[in-house]
């Protein structure tokens, strides 16, 4: 199957005060297109930053990147950021959604940076809306949406671009349980459809749900789990977070 992201060997620190912190110490991934694939581990263990690296928002401090056999690490920030936006979506915990704008204009945004003319604009951001359940909402501003709601938002905002790839981080974190599920269950219809999905994830009944699961830890990837060793690892960390 075809890499749409590979990484290899990347390391990622940061500074600190005086002291630098390894995020990142010598990851190599893969996600293949078409593929739903989760991420987890503890807090601290570099789930973000691996995030981050494969979505084209941060650089490695060392290590290869490729977006669909295209050589990222070293791109100017100009390409990079065309690159990313055209081609990856991106969903966060938090939904990131600018509180001046309606919703249908907070779903735009990634048209008006790509240059997309305006009516061109609406017409896909309320496609996009229908699609997640929000078309009556158009006009809505975050602060009068549920959480659910504004996570809706923060997915059609991901997908009005038509990304290969989307990247959620956390993205039913801050929701109840079954507005959690509705989410999920939007992110394996993209899959489903044939849109790559990557979702870090601390609940491992969402993340038995993916094609693979990939576990972190200090920075490293502890070990990657398919089919049936999926299921065992779900129903262990399941068993232990009772």
């Amino acid at each position: 199957m075809h890499a749409l992201v590979r990484l290899e060997e990347v390391h990622r620190s940061y500074l600190m005060g005086s002291a630098t912190v390894e995020a990142l110490r010598g990851v190599s991934l893969r996600v293949d297109r078409g593929e739903y694939l989760a991420v987890i581990g503890p807090s601290g263990s570099g789930k973000s930053t691996l995030m981050h690296i494969a979505g084209c928002l941060d650089r490695p401090t060392s290590g290869r990147c490729w977006l669909d056999g295209t050589p990222v690490e070293n791109l100017p920030d100009d390409e990079l950021s065309r690159l990313r936006n055209g081609r990856i979506g991106f969903v966060f915990q938090s939904f990131f959604l600018i509180p001046q704008l309606s919703v249908q204009e907070n779903v735009e945004v990634p048209l008006v940076y790509a240059g997309v003319e305006r009516g061109e604009r609406a017409g896909r951001a309320r496609a996009v809306l229908e699609r997640v359940g929000l078309g009556r909402r158009l006009e809505h501003r975050p602060n009068e949406l549920s959480g659910g709601e504004c996570q809706r938002v923060a997915i059609a905002r991901a997908l009005v671009t038509g990304p290969e790839l989307v990247l959620a981080d956390e993205p039913t974190g801050n929701l109840d349980r079954r507005t959690g599920d509705e989410i999920t269950g939007l992110l394996e219809g993209l899959h489903a459809e044939g849109v790559s999905v990557v979702v870090v994830t601390h609940d491992p009944a969402k993340a038995r749900r993916a094609d693979r699961i990939v576990q972190m830890e200090d920075g490293l990837i502890e070990r990657e789990l398919r089919g049936s060793e999926r299921a065992r690892l779900g129903d262990a960390l399941e068993a232990a977070a009772r």
